[in-house]
């Protein structure tokens, strides 16, 4: 990584393939720390891809993998002797679908990274707590921990997967287009806890919606389909200048609604 580099994660000539099929071209990209990094793109132009590279998710699939390197403060998330499971960890992941776990209460939907870690239950009762007050859900469930975590709106749902990922205390969260299954309420909720976690986390966003990353982003990524048929990042940069001057005509054409 370049000496002079200050992001939170440097992504250095990433690619990723499924099988021998190249799904996204070398990327190169710095992301900010402590600011909101939005990707937008048309479908099929690899932006959930990319996301899932960024926490070793997309290797899991069958004949998925991934080259080139992501830096984490330093350190190549891809070394050999980097353990994936200490990279979620690290970087966690809010899906496009709720997924709180079945059969498990809202607390312990908050807890099971820690007790897979063997928390002991003051810590797992703090965390509940903490990581519940950082998504705006404790007052709303703070009396009904032991309730199954299915009796939960969408949108409260979308919360818990949060809070389940801030539990383990993560430097980057990954959002996979976090609001699209969701209300226009529940929706402005989630961006609004975006806004208010990015003073401590840095914030990666996949989102269709352009007023969404308007509203939310300090930076915004523009990918589309190369010319062999793989994502690549267009353009990308502050979100006022890409919003409002982009240097590509696709993005602009995008932006606009001309095409997407």
């Amino acid at each position: 990584m370049p000496e002079d580099q200050p992001a939170h994660l440097y992504i250095e000539n990433l690619c990723a393939f499924y099988g021998q099929s190249l799904a996204i071209e070398p990327t190169t990209l710095p992301i900010p720390r402590q600011q909101v990094t939005a990707i937008i793109g048309p479908s099929g132009c690899g932006k959930s891809t990319l996301l899932r590279s960024l926490n070793r998710l997309h290797e899991t699939l069958p004949g998925a993998r991934n080259e080139g390197a992501v830096w984490l403060d330093g350190e190549n998330i891809f070394d050999p002797d980097v353990d994936p499971i200490i990279v979620r960890r690290r970087i966690g992941m809010v899906f496009q679908q709720p997924n709180p776990l079945r059969g498990r209460t809202i607390a312990q939907n908050v807890t099971i990274g820690l007790e897979l870690d063997g928390a002991s239950k003051q810590e797992c009762d703090e965390a509940v707590e903490r990581s519940l007050k950082l998504t705006a859900l404790w007052d709303e469930v703070k009396d009904r921990l032991n309730d199954p975590a299915m009796d939960l709106s969408g949108g409260q749902q979308q919360r818990l997967c949060l809070a389940r990922s801030l539990a383990v205390e993560p430097e980057v969260i990954l959002m996979d287009e976090p609001a699209s299954a969701l209300d226009p309420i529940a929706t402005l909720r989630i961006e609004d806890l975006v806004k208010e976690l990015v003073s401590e986390y840095t914030i990666i966003i996949v989102t269709h919606n352009m007023q969404q990353a308007g509203r939310v982003s300090d930076n915004t990524v523009f990918m589309t389909l190369g010319d062999q048929g793989a994502g690549m990042v267009a353009e990308a940069g502050p979100t006022s200048e890409i919003f409002t001057t982009p240097a590509n005509r696709k993005t602009e054409d995008y932006i606009t609604g001309r095409f997407g």
